[in-house]
């Protein structure tokens, strides 16, 4: 801190808005070295340069006051390609300040962070197995997992999404100061796409997040499989692709399982149970029909819905008997931000 101002909320702020030392430098009327000495801590900060910040920011002054740290970046991201670092930044920076409200909450409220399987990838435990554990361990009985949010919220984990600014990240996993789990995911994706995000950085979580990992093993690939049998367990699917494959029966596939048409696919190619040459034709299929990056639309799966992180939110102004503009204060927004994530 200097003075009363966290030089980390500073970048907190600007990264959150895309903003990088240049732009906000000059937006704020001021050299980029000596917003970078004030980042750094070297220099202080006065009230009035701290008000003009704030404005450009869009952000109450009192949020560049709190307390913290921001929490580094962890391989936790599902990509569907290489990512620019700029579009990466402020997804992290807003993962960070979601996080900090999450903490706020769950030591408010005395709730303790869950209780996690963790579970080791081994030669004799794979991701594959993992998922079948899982499954087991919380007692999910039915093969197709009608709504994975309630399940994921209901032990514990919370999910929180916002958009991320652009089609090309879907989701990330973190922890709060306290080891509480929290996914979030891009609220621009189909339903579909949703699920199986989820379900991989469940995989990310019980898998990786609290063990050692060698550098050299595929994480992200890792977690795939352990999304792919969690939502389309081996020995149930094997049944629904035993008299070929089609892209009529993906359809209808789709429907059950509430996965995406061209990730049974792929489930299907992993069981071994097409050649790469139907795999090859059933996917010229799909870029023939235009249909590989967005499927039907009348095949789209709803999207579900988070509620864990807004019950605890509406029971701690219950609590209070806080109103809106003053909840949106405790949590250093403005009203209009706080009410985009939380309403």
């Amino acid at each position: 801190m200097i003075g009363n101002v966290n030089p980390n909320m500073i970048v907190l702020a600007r990264e959150a808005r895309g903003l990088t030392q240049a732009e906000l430098a000059e937006l704020i009327g001021m050299s980029p070295t000596n917003l970078s000495k004030i980042e750094r801590s070297d220099i202080g900060i006065n009230d009035e340069l701290l008000e003009t910040i704030a404005e450009k920011t869009d952000y109450p002054v009192h949020f560049f006051r709190q307390s913290g740290e921001i929490m580094p970046e962890n391989l936790n991201y599902r990509k569907r390609e290489v990512v620019s670092q700029k579009l990466i930044t402020p997804i992290h920076a807003k993962v960070n300040i979601i996080r900090k409200h999450l903490h706020f909450l769950t030591m408010a409220l005395d709730i303790a962070a869950p209780n996690i399987p963790v579970m080791e990838v081994t030669e004799k435990q794979s991701p594959q197995k993992i998922a079948t554990k899982l499954r087991q361990l919380w007692k999910i009985e039915t093969p197709v997992i009608e709504d994975l949010t309630r399940v994921i919220e209901d032990n514990g984990i919370v999910i929180n999404s916002f958009s991320f600014g652009t089609d090309r990240v879907d989701s990330r996993s973190i922890l709060t100061d306290d080891k509480f789990p929290i996914i979030f995911f891009n609220s621009s994706l189909l339903g579909d796409r949703q699920r199986f995000s989820l379900a991989y950085e469940l995989g990310q979580l019980i898998m990786h997040t609290f063990n050692i990992v060698p550098i050299d093993r595929d994480v992200s690939h890792e977690a795939n499989a352990f999304a792919a049998e969690f939502l389309m367990p081996a020995k149930d699917i094997k049944e629904d692709f035993k008299s070929g494959i089609s892209i009529p029966l993906l359809g209808e596939l789709k429907r059950k399982w509430k996965v995406s048409m061209i990730a049974l696919l792929y489930r299907a190619d992993d069981l071994g149970l097409i050649t790469p040459n139907q795999k090859r034709y059933l996917v010229q299929q799909f870029n023939q029909l235009k249909i590989r990056r967005r499927e039907p639309m009348e095949l789209d799966i709803p999207k579900e819905q988070p509620k864990l992180m807004k019950r605890w939110i509406a029971e701690y102004r219950t609590k209070t008997k806080l109103g809106v503009v003053e909840m949106a204060a405790l949590l250093f927004l403005k009203v209009d931000e706080f009410m985009e994530l939380y309403y």
